[in-house]
């Protein structure tokens, strides 16, 4: 199973005003463990960064002058997820931007829609199921699952898809907790069937009946037992039981 991580920065909070994305960062998910592949890359906008979002990640117009724009890199992105799942925190925000990416860009060999080549999975989504009523940002989502998160002063794209990854991971192992329980029983049987094979006696095993003594200490145990347990004595009744048969 192939995911993809996946988290942006933009310029301000809505395409339709003409904001733009500015830093994309995916880290790449193999059978929910980190492969090591990444992809990374800031954007040049072509506009002005809204005051708001430059307080949010700190990207300045000016760092980002020479970097290259988003047709430079599409390429390489739509390479980088395509046919996996992606892992997006709020994700419709994301996914807005980058179909509005994609559309100015209004190349044929290029898809409408990022849904069309990916599918998605919003943790926003899973939190709000999962927590309802509590924040569930990506900060408190550290905080509720001990996700290390002490590092991220300002918000950046690759470092919050490698938070979001630890926080998917933690929000969903129950799942591969149940598949390793599964696997413990499965081995757990086995060995415990090779013990009882190693360890049999050559021998029939040797059947010690109890003396009258303990006979009759028994019976005065199950008696008290049945008094104070107001009838419900569980030997008993089996023993009565056995009687019967």
């Amino acid at each position: 199973m192939r995911q993809v991580v996946l988290d942006t920065e933009t310029t301000g909070l809505e395409s339709k005003l003409g904001h733009r994305i500015i830093e994309i960062g995916c880290v790449e998910l193999v059978n929910r463990r980190a492969s090591g592949r990444t992809l990374h890359h800031y954007l040049n906008p072509d506009r002005e960064i809204d005051y708001g979002a430059l307080a949010v990640h700190g990207i300045t117009r000016e760092r980002l002058t020479a970097a290259p724009r988003f047709a430079a890199v599409v390429d390489e992105l739509l390479a980088f997820i395509a046919d996996s799942e992606l892992i997006i925190h709020n994700a419709e925000f994301d996914l807005e931007f980058l179909d509005m990416e994609l559309g100015l860009l209004a190349l044929p060999t290029l898809p409408a829609s990022i849904r069309s080549i990916c599918r998605v999975l919003d943790t926003l989504a899973l939190a709000r199921e999962r927590h309802p009523g509590q924040r569930n940002n990506l900060d408190a989502l550290c905080k509720r699952y001990g996700i290390d998160n002490s590092h991220r002063e300002l918000h950046g794209a690759l470092l919050d898809a490698r938070i979001l990854a630890d926080v998917y991971l933690a929000m969903t192992g129950g799942q591969s907790l149940l598949a390793l329980d599964e696997a413990a029983r499965e081995y757990g049987a086995a060995q415990a069937a090779s013990v009882v094979v190693n360890l049999r006696p050559p021998e029939p095993l040797r059947v010690v009946n109890a003396t009258s003594d303990e006979l009759a200490a028994h019976a005065q145990l199950t008696r008290l037992l049945q008094k104070a347990s107001g009838g419900k004595c569980v030997w008993l009744s089996l023993e009565a039981a056995a009687a019967a048969a």
